[in-house]
């Protein structure tokens, strides 16, 4: 990992930004409207792409994604939950080779390869090998990523789940005027958030976590969002839905135990097995002995 180094990002609000319209990625966005950069010290050389069932807003700056959005249904959760995961992460062949991430810039980078948009969101084998696309993944903290970002990923999905349909926007901060960067210049993240907007009650919020180990998150508003990270996730809201942050479900459940019944019973079928091999291998190592 190289050190951290002088990073301003309004000395590069003058390049040229190629415009970037999602609007075609169907049904993604709330409303069907895409989020809104709002700062235009992070519109440069920004490219909207969209897969097969979520989208981004690429940055050529940082090389990693802005944002990400999804439609999160009850069935494709449950469709997603049938997919094994298969990591294939690649290069985006669409994104300019001068100014997008490459495999290499993640080697013994010290951070993990972390998803805006889940593979445990995908709900085909096809839309889960395009979230390993490096267009869809930013430097997490390993900790971070592995505990409580994990959480937050499976709260929302059994969110959707019960509310049958929510929308989800899943983005980046840089703050600060010196940022790290790894490899050839992708940069590392302070922050990342994850939006919900549940439109069976016409709520919002979002939770909002440092790329740094710990388990400590906050919950905010659309609006204060949009102060942060300067991009307007959902810009179809009344501005009443976007002053005030739902209450969003508590990440912290699933590291409770409260997973959904079939979870459950698989995580109790792990713990009998292991401990059944303990049992076994106790049982070896004392009759080698005795």
């Amino acid at each position: 990992m190289r050190s951290a180094r002088p990073f301003v990002l309004v000395i590069l609000a003058g390049l040229g930004a190629e415009p970037a319209s999602a609007e075609s990625c169907p049904g993604v966005f709330a409303g069907g409207l895409a989020p809104v950069v709002v700062n235009p010290k992070i519109a440069a050389q920004t490219r909207a792409l969209c897969f097969e069932a979520f989208a981004v807003l690429d940055s050529g700056v940082t090389r990693t994604p802005l944002y990400s959005a999804e439609h999160l249904t009850r069935d494709s959760i449950a469709a997603a939950r049938t997919v094994a995961r298969d990591d294939s992460f690649h290069e985006e062949a669409r994104l300019p080779a001068d100014s997008r991430a490459r495999l290499e810039d993640y080697v013994r980078s010290g951070f993990d390869r972390g998803h805006l948009s889940p593979a445990g969101d995908m709900p085909t084998e096809s839309a889960q090998a395009q979230s390993f696309s490096l267009a869809n993944i930013v430097p997490q903290d390993r900790t971070m990523n592995r505990g409580i970002w994990g959480d937050i990923e499976e709260g929302v999905r059994r969110f959707a789940t019960r509310r049958g349909s929510v929308y989800v926007v899943t983005g980046v901060i840089f703050a600060g005027d010196s940022l790290r960067q790894i490899g050839a210049g992708v940069l590392v993240p302070t922050q990342l958030y994850k939006a919900i907007y549940d439109p069976s009650t016409g709520q919002a919020g979002a939770y909002l976590v440092t790329n740094a180990p710990g388990r400590d998150w906050k919950s905010i508003s659309v609006d204060a969002l949009r102060d942060a990270a300067g991009i307007d996730v959902f810009p179809g809201l009344p501005p009443a839905a976007k002053a005030t942050a739902m209450t969003l479900p508590d990440p912290h459940a699933s590291s409770r135990g409260d997973a959904p019944r079939h979870e459950q019973t698989w995580r109790d079928w792990l713990g009998r097995e292991a401990m059944r091999l303990l049992r076994r291998t106790v049982r070896d190592v004392l009759r080698s002995i005795f």
